[in-house]
This record gives C-alpha cells, structure tokens and sequence, in this order.
C-alpha cells in the first residue's frame, strides 16, 4: 500500500512538473488529496503627495496614514502568495502563506519574511483555525492593483476562530482584541477574557449574493473598565450586464478593528469607537479579456474624528487562463488631516 502511495505521488508530481496546463490537485488515494496553489505577482507603484502609508515602503494603502511629504517608487514581489490544502474525507485543513511579513533590505538582496494567512481545519461544518473573519464577505472586496483596494472602507481581518456554518448562516467565536484599550506587558497584554461573537447570513442566487453580519465584543479600556461594543455590516456583489458586477459594504456601529485595516480603533481613551464605512466598486468586461474596475472607500469616526477617502480606477489585460497584468491610478485622502496622496501602480501576475 505505501508503494502504491509513493507510485502515485511521483506520477502526479510528474505530471505537474510536466504539463504547462497541469492541475495542481495530486490524489494519494480515494479519500486524501494535496492540493497547491497561490500566485507569483509584481509591483512597480509610485506615490507622490503628503498622506504616507505606515507601513514599510509604502506597499498598499491602509486607513491609517500620517501627513508626510512623500514621492517614491518601489519595484517589490511581496504580494505573492503560496498555499496548501489537505484533505482526507471530510477533514480538510489548509495553510497559506504570503510575503508582507518584512524583513530584508534593498541593499543587496531584498529577502522577505513570509506571513501567515491561513491556517484552518474544516470538519463538515465546523471549521477551527486562522482565517478571514466571519465578520467578512470576501467576494465583496474591490478588485484592484493596490493590495486589497480600498481598505479603508473594506471588512478586511483574518483571525482565529471557532464557526458552526448550516447553509446560509454562520455563527462564529473569535478571538479578541481591545485595539485602542488596556496595552500590558508580554505577548498577552490585554485583558479581553470575553471572545468576540458574530452571526453572519448569506443570501445566495443567480443574482449574486448579499450577507448580513453583526459582531459584539467586550472592550477592556485602558483604566480597566469593561465596554461593550456592537457592529453591523450589510456587503455583496451584485451581477449586473454580461459578466459585470456590482460590489458594495456598508458598516456602522461599533465595528473597530473589523473594519478600515487600523482606520479606527475599537476604544478611544475610555470611549467605545462610533464608525460609518461605505465602499461600492463596479468591475466592466470590455471584452473576454479585458476588464476595469473603479471603486471608492470612506470611513468616518465618531470619537477621533477621521475621515479617510480611497478611489481608484485600473485596466487588466487577461493574457491567458493564468497570466495577466493591469494598471491602476488612484488617490488616498486623509481630510481630518489635510492630506492626500496619488499613487498608479502597475501589476503583473501569474495564477499557480
């Protein structure tokens, strides 16, 4: 039998290695598979205004930015990302990986750290691990160059959870985070004791799908008071004429960290984060392999008062079944700050 196995693993690994239009899926037996994916992606993005990115080399835009002049353009490969998945009947488990992680330098060799992304099991309808927030409806993200579009506006974390799904319902336990709140010493700081809990409903057809999502969480603040914290979120891609769609989320209430990637806390001093945040983004087929995207992304606070704006517009060319490459121009505005910034970016990709 473990012959057979080692027989079989060889010939399709063959196969793959052989074969440009090769599948990635190699079976060991009946019940278990191996499955690799991902892809390798390149960025060249120039940026010129006052609103810089916190992150190192200004990579993608986030909510948070600081008012800093800033022109620069950066050539990086950090977007690629490589994953496995495992599965044996019913179980599946599945890791992903990209190369944000940082490190390295532009000196000499620009090596990466690579980040985890995923790391989950799936047991018919429980799944236990490190992925995307129940919070979330991917399939309402913006396509864009700019990794992830507007994140300012987006339902945008991966953390780790427990989550029952039965059809359209997901109901979940999360891990929390008082952002903004009690910051202590060690790799436990703070003192949330509660999970975060989030119901979830996707409503599913032909058309599309439209979800509808709310989270409750307990919030330490900083004088070790406890908060409590209610947001909502209602998101979906709409499919339109032809192969169009229409994508949009609307969130509000207590929401923090689970949306706008750091464009507000959960707490500000002992106060409980208010946030408004609407993205919509319209994705056009000019031809089978031609496509645009335009989107735009808001996020408004209550308490520390923010008000950050993203817009871009792009064009990707379809190469073939797993090439592609496009490019984009777009503007980040932080107004409670007084600052804005251009960026275009150009992207080419290749699907594992």
């Amino acid at each position: 039998m473990l012959n057979n196995r080692k027989s079989l693993l060889a010939t399709s690994l063959l196969v793959v290695a052989s074969s440009a239009n090769a599948g990635y899926e190699i079976k060991l037996s009946d019940q278990d598979t191996i499955t690799f994916g991902g892809y390798i992606q390149g960025d060249i993005r120039y940026i010129d205004g006052n609103a810089a990115s916190t992150l190192t080399n200004d990579d993608f835009w986030i909510g948070h930015v600081v008012k800093d002049d800033i022109s620069n353009v950066r050539f990086h490969a950090d977007s690629t990302r490589f994953n496995t998945k495992y599965v044996h009947g019913d179980v599946t488990g599945f890791i992903e990986f990209d190369l944000f992680g940082g490190g390295g330098n532009e000196k000499l060799t620009n090596s990466r750290h690579p980040r985890l992304r995923h790391a989950f099991i799936k047991y018919k309808n429980w799944t236990v691990g490190q992925t995307w927030s129940t919070f979330v409806n991917t399939s309402a993200i913006a396509e864009a160059a700019d990794f992830g579009g507007p994140l300012v506006a987006s339902a945008f974390i991966r953390q780790d959870q427990v989550r029952y799904t039965n059809g359209g319902l997901q109901i979940a336990i999360e891990n929390p985070e008082s952002y903004g709140g009690y910051v202590g010493a060690g790799g436990y700081g703070a003192k949330d004791s509660v999970p975060d809990v989030i119901a979830k409903y996707t409503f599913k057809g032909d058309w599309g799908n439209v979800s509808i999502a709310a989270v409750a969480k307990q919030l330490e603040t900083a004088m070790g008071e406890s908060e409590s914290g209610v947001g909502y979120g209602i998101a979906g891609r709409i499919k339109t004429v032809g192969k169009d769609d229409f994508r949009f989320q609307l969130h509000g209430g207590n929401t923090g960290r689970y949306v706008g990637a750091a464009a507000a806390t959960d707490l500000v001093g002992e106060e409980v984060e208010e946030t408004t945040s609407i993205l919509v983004s319209y994705r056009h087929f000019w031809t089978e392999d031609l496509r645009s995207n335009f989107f735009y992304g808001n996020t408004e606070t209550d308490e520390s008062d923010r008000d950050r704006t993203h817009w871009g517009i792009n064009v990707f060319k379809q190469i073939n079944a797993k090439l592609s490459y496009g490019i984009e121009f777009g503007n980040f505005d932080a107004k409670d700050l007084d600052a804005d910034s251009d960026y275009a970016q150009i992207s080419v990709k290749y699907v594992l």
